[in-house]
């Protein structure tokens, strides 16, 4: 009984260790997917297409009985297609572009903005109280900061390898500058952070009618696929670039598909709904160790001192922004903390990190 009691208590740590487990896989996968010549706007189609056969039937499923109250109407109906568009369709693109002028390590890092972002987004609205006065308040609008100021030294301050590389005197200033394309890459990354961190505001008001996670996230990836394909036609109508020239290709999709938005989907909604937002929340910095370690040592990426500190700044911003966010839960009826889960549990579905920000009204607890 003790061991299965202990078993218990670790249930949701393990439930997050192996959800960002496989956020790294995936982004250490996309990347060697996307060096091989695999276009990303058609990988975001296949692992949107995966993700909605994955997805659809197990929702049909679950709400067998409940398919009168989850009808959408126009206005629902309306309001998940923008949502689709921006947090799924637009985030994955520039983010698996960012990815592919980037690095697998830089990728991980920059998701981390997002808390941060939402913040100044929500508070730009009024969504978010912030007042000068109060330390938690100083902590989110700090954290914030330390967070812009680590991206901004990721993407522009490359700077010297970390390992085997001298860095003495001008030799190392001349190389502290960043490339064209790593800097590409990472405000592609930045704007999918901007981008998700709008998909999270969106969920305010549709949450407020439609809260069954389940049924949104099938209905989101299935939307997001038609989205994904028209661009694809649209951008590329070349028919060869839908080719699947290998199995380690076909792999990668039906990886991201089923286990990047199907199981962390699970993973995630169930350990925000037994721990809250924050706890699971404060795993997301593992995948950018994990995918940092293993894109070093099995991908040979280099490491640079400029990412590397800029990442470390990333992390630490996240931390003090979740600090500051985490003194609002006291004040907040029971039925706000609850809605707010509800539409925390929508946010899990993506194959982008799961990422809690700071709304009051009523995305963070």
């Amino acid at each position: 009984m003790a061991v299965v009691g202990r078993w218990e208590e670790y249930k949701p740590c393990a439930a997050m260790v192996a959800a960002q487990c496989i956020y790294a896989a995936m982004a250490l996968w996309a990347k060697a997917v996307f060096t091989r010549g695999m276009s990303t706007l058609v990988f975001v189609v296949y692992r949107q297409a995966i993700a909605s056969v994955f997805l659809v039937p197990i929702a049909i499923v679950a709400n067998r009985r409940k398919t009168k109250e989850m009808r959408l109407g126009m206005a629902g109906f309306s309001m998940i297609f923008v949502a689709s568009l921006f947090g799924a369709t637009v985030n994955q693109y520039l983010y698996y572009q960012g990815l592919h002028l980037g690095s697998s390590s830089m990728a991980t890092a920059m998701t981390n903005l997002i808390p941060a972002i939402t913040f100044v987004m929500a508070a730009s609205v009024g969504l978010e109280s912030v007042d000068f006065k109060k330390p938690r308040s100083l902590a989110k609008i700090v954290g914030t900061v330390v967070c812009v100021g680590g991206a901004m030294a990721m993407a522009f301050f490359k700077g010297p390898k970390l390992l085997n590389s001298p860095v003495a005197g001008l030799n190392f200033l001349l190389r502290l500058s960043a490339s064209r394309e790593w800097v590409t890459g990472a405000l592609f990354l930045i704007c999918s952070s901007c981008c998700w961190s709008l998909w999270l505001i969106l969920q305010v008001p549709i949450c407020k009618s439609y809260v069954d996670p389940l049924t949104l996230s099938a209905w989101m990836c299935f939307l997001s696929t038609l989205q994904s394909a028209l661009l694809v036609a649209f951008l590329l109508p070349d028919v060869n670039a839908w080719k699947i020239h290998s199995m380690f290709e076909l792999c990668c999709c039906l990886f991201a598909g089923a286990f990047g938005s199907g199981v962390t989907f699970y993973l995630q909604s169930w350990c925000i709904t037994v721990r809250g937002p924050l706890y699971s929340a404060m795993f997301n910095p593992l995948s950018t160790v994990i995918t940092t370690a293993v894109a070093a040592a099995a991908l040979h990426e280099d490491l640079h001192i400029g990412s590397l500190f800029g990442a470390m700044a990333v992390v630490a911003g996240l931390y003090i922004v979740l600090w500051g966010k985490a003194g609002d839960g006291g004040s907040k009826s029971g039925s706000v903390t609850e809605h707010a889960r509800d539409v925390e549990k929508t946010a899990a579905w993506s194959g982008s990190q799961l990422n809690a920000g700071g709304i009051t009204e009523p995305l963070l607890c």
